[in-house]
Parts: C-alpha cells; sequence; structure tokens
C-alpha cells in the first residue's frame, strides 16, 4: 500500500476539507502532515457546517482512524475548546483521534510574538493570521521548541517557564506596547490559564509515535489519505516568498511531516478553484480591482474561515496551476466552486504572462516584478450544475485546464455539501 495526498495547489482555501470528507470513505487513516490552526477547512453535510482548523477532516467517518502528525503544530486552547467542542456531538473523537508526540506547540507567547512581528512590519505586513505560526515553526527551528510528548514529562512547566521568558525577553526588545494585546480575546494571563486547562485535557489523548503507526498500517495493508492545509504558492521554499505560510505545504512535506518514505506515495489529488483567491498581502497577477472581483467574491462567499477576511479574487492563472502540478507531481485535478462561475456570460483564462515584453509561464523569481497576464476569452454556461449532464461549455473549461497541465480533472464540486460534488469516469 502506498499514502495518497490530497493537497492545495493555489494560496489555500481550494475546498481541501470538502473533499477529504468525501474521500474519507475510501481510506482506513486520515492524516494532517503539516500547518496548524491558521489553516481552515470547511465541511457541510445534512444542513450542519463545520470549520477544523487542526483536526484531520476525517474526523466525522466513524469507521476512519484520524492521525495529526509531526509536522502539524497544535495550540491545544483551539483544539480543544474550539474544535473538539464543536464536533463532539458528532464522533467519538478519543477513540478515532491519534496525537503525535512529536508535534510542536504553540504557546500563548508564541502568539503574542506573531503579534509583534506582524505590527513591526507596519505596510509590510504579510497578512498573518496571528496565531503563533510562524513564531512556533522559528522555535522548532532553532531547537527550542516544546512538542506533544513534553506535556507528559514532570518538569514539563519548568520547561515552558524556561520558553516563555524568552519570548517575553524578544517581546521588550521591540518598540510595542503589548499591555493591552488580546489572544483570541483574552488577555495574556487568562489565555495561559486556559491553555494550561486544554493541556490537561489533551493529556488525556492517544498520543503515540504517529511515524511508527503509520508505516505498520502500511505494511499491514491499511489505505491512507494524507491532508495538508493552507496551498502550494504558500510553501516556505516554493511560494511567493516572503508572503507564505512556514512550513512545507507540498507533497513532499508528506514526508517529514509524518514519518514516510518517498517510495510510499501514491496518488497525489491537487484541488483548485474554478478561479483563483488569495488573504492578506503578496503578488496576485490575475486579481480583479472592479465588480467582477466583488462578484466572485459575493457568489463564492470568499471570506476566510479562519480570519473572516474577505479573500482577493480573480481569474484562473494557468502557469500557476502547472507550476504547482510539476512541484506536486499530481495525479488527480479536483475542481471546485464551479458553481460560483454560473451567472458569468465570459470567462477569462491567464494562460501566458508577458514580463518585459517576452511571453513565458515561468513563475519569475521576483515578485515586485510587474507582468502582463495574457487571456484567452471563454463563453461561460451561465446556468446551473445539477448532475452529469454538464453544459458544454463548462466541459470545454474542463478540458482547456486539462489539455493545459496534461492532467484530467477527476472530480466536480459544484456546491458546499457532499452530494454537490461529481466523481468522473476516469477516478479510478
Amino acid at each position: 500500500m502506498k499514502v495518497d495526498v490530497l493537497l492545495g495547489l493555489q494560496w489555500g482555501d481550494e475546498g481541501k476539507g470538502k473533499i477529504v470528507d468525501v474521500l474519507t470513505p475510501k481510506y482506513d487513516i486520515v492524516a494532517r502532515f503539516q500547518g496548524g490552526p491558521n489553516a481552515g477547512h470547511t465541511l457541510e453535510f445534512n444542513g450542519q457546517k463545520f470549520t477544523l482548523h487542526t483536526l484531520p477532516s476525517g474526523i466525522f467517518r466513524e469507521n476512519t482512524i484520524n492521525v495529526i502528525g509531526n509536522g502539524v503544530i497544535i495550540d491545544p486552547a483551539i483544539l480543544i475548546y474550539k474544535e473538539v467542542e464543536s464536533v463532539k456531538d458528532f464522533c467519538n473523537i478519543k477513540d478515532i483521534l491519534l496525537v503525535s508526540q512529536k508535534a510542536h506547540l504553540i504557546t500563548p507567547t508564541h502568539k503574542l510574538l506573531d503579534y509583534i512581528y506582524e505590527t513591526c512590519k507596519g505596510d509590510k505586513k504579510i497578512g498573518s493570521t496571528l496565531k503563533g505560526i510562524g513564531p512556533t515553526y522559528t522555535d522548532k527551528i532553532s531547537r527550542d521548541g516544546l512538542r506533544v510528548g513534553d506535556i507528559l514529562n514532570p518538569n514539563f512547566k519548568q520547561k515552558y517557564e524556561t520558553l516563555k521568558k524568552k519570548h517575553l525577553r524578544i517581546a521588550n526588545a521591540y518598540d510595542v506596547d503589548y499591555s493591552d494585546v488580546k489572544l483570541d480575546g483574552f488577555t495574556l494571563e487568562e489565555y495561559e490559564n486556559r491553555w494550561f486547562l486544554a493541556v490537561e485535557e489533551l493529556k488525556t489523548y492517544n498520543i503515540i509515535n504517529t511515524e511508527y503507526y503509520l508505516n505498520e498500517a502500511l505494511n499491514s495493508k491499511k489505505s491512507i489519505l494524507a491532508e495538508g492545509a493552507q496551498g502550494t504558492l504558500l510553501d516556505i521554499d516554493f511560494g511567493t516568498y516572503p508572503y507564505v505560510t512556514s512550513s512545507n505545504t507540498i507533497a513532499a512535506g508528506v514526508c517529514t511531516g509524518l514519518g514516510i518514505a518517498p517510495t510510499k506515495i501514491g496518488r497525489v489529488f491537487g484541488i483548485f478553484k474554478s478561479y483563483i483567491t488569495r488573504v492578506g498581502s503578496g503578488p496576485f497577477t490575475t486579481e480583479l480591482h472592479d465588480e467582477v472581483g466583488d462578484m466572485l467574491r459575493v457568489e463564492g462567499n470568499e471570506f476566510g474561515s479562519t480570519t473572516g477576511r474577505p479573500r482577493r479574487c480573480g481569474w484562473m492563472d494557468i502557469p500557476l496551476l502547472k507550476y504547482a502540478c510539476m512541484l506536486n507531481g499530481v495525479t488527480d485535478l479536483i475542481m471546485m466552486k464551479a458553481d460560483v462561475l454560473n451567472k458569468f456570460e465570459t470567462i477569462s483564462v491567464c494562460n501566458k504572462y508577458n514580463i518585459n515584453g517576452v511571453e513565458t509561464d515561468e513563475i519569475p523569481f521576483d515578485n515586485e516584478m510587474e507582468i502582463e497576464p495574457k487571456y484567452l476569452e471563454i463563453k461561460g454556461w451561465n446556468q446551473e450544475i445539477k448532475d452529469k449532464n454538464l453544459p458544454v461549455e463548462l466541459s470545454n473549461y474542463i478540458k482547456l485546464i486539462e489539455e493545459s497541465v496534461n492532467i484530467p480533472i477527476t472530480i466536480l464540486s459544484f456546491g458546499p455539501d457532499r452530494e454537490q460534488t461529481l466523481i468522473f469516469d476516469n477516478f479510478k
């Protein structure tokens, strides 16, 4: 058996949570391999809507084991009081959730530092979610971090206090008044008390060496789906740096984020919207600053599930999609939110860039370069999508994308509910 991978091909918010939920019945295990509570995976079924930040999106399928891998970073307060609290009536969570003891912890002062760093950037802000993601990964790399396994250690409080003192020394070195800063609505002291109560609850969960568990599961012929967060274009190495997240969001991150060998990677499902969006700062070649962009935002309900911020919207960017497919070795494309384009008479697709008079489909190193998108105009379908009898114009749109990247689209989503999903015959 091999591990299949599902990840985003744009700047996140592609709809990964829904598709993991749809595909989960095919798998014994769903495992998150990177990211933290800056992610927001939204699932809708039976008239209910859920937003998951750390929990794998297979959590509502009773016969599926869900794993939080070592590459994920965890804020116990968010995990216990926001996520577990919202799903506990719909699943026996302690029976189906496993947590890596090597996953790093987001502490209250990580969130404080996130606020300070972002404030000091002024008009150069990267659009941080202020969840403590960057500072936590910084401590991980500098070998100062706390891990889930540490909470079981008798001297955990001492380790925590040592890290907290370091963070406060750093905070005090900046010319930023943080005395009134609220962390998810709480003062630092209030959040810290809440955080330690959540740590005590986290101790009652199955905290294990998930790398052993997953590899033994593979040897036992168990099927595994690795779930990514954010999107390829936010990858710390290959995204639009520095406007990126702090982890590897691409398929290679599965190996380091779960302890899986490269030879154990199977199919790679790449998810993308029928258009493209972005939250926060950073380059966006096909962004629309007009009524069309506003229409995309309204029709797609493009407001962050984690932050609530309105998303920037634009037309499909083929060069970016090809780049993401190349980096991930995508085998199957999954197109989301086709229904958002239902009302458009004409749809534009960027298939080339013009950079200094030269046409190319290669992503430039310099994010500040002036890039002119070259568009193809195609006829819209201007009607609702109801079943597999797709409008010919939508079929043409799908064919254009498939031929551009030379990868088949095997699943089409035309709404937020599980049932609003078409699985094509080429999905094998």
